[in-house]
């Protein structure tokens, strides 16, 4: 059985903007955050006054969050959402 990281999964998911899988890849990453620190949905919910329901919408991308929604939900993991511009790649 051959592994694939997400690395090389994700060059191959060619329909997904990039914008799209910044999203998908900050979402991911404060999900798993959120299990490596052994915090339920629901226990996170309470702490960033969300109800679990409207969390798992969002963890699993039914949901698209808004940044304050971010924030929160970052904040709640003991974490600090930052936003950076960067000019766009001429080709």
């Amino acid at each position: 059985m051959i592994m694939s990281t997400w690395n090389d999964l994700k060059k191959s998911l060619t329909s997904i903007k990039p914008d799209e899988m910044t999203a998908i890849e900050s979402l991911a990453y404060l999900h798993a955050q959120r299990v490596k620190k052994g915090i339920s949905q629901v226990e996170l919910a309470k702490r960033i006054g969300m109800k679990q329901p409207q969390l798992a919408k969002i963890e699993n991308m039914s949901s698209i969050p808004s940044l304050s929604t971010l924030n929160r939900y970052a904040e709640g993991l003991g974490l600090v959402a930052t936003v950076s511009f960067k000019p766009v790649a001429t080709v």
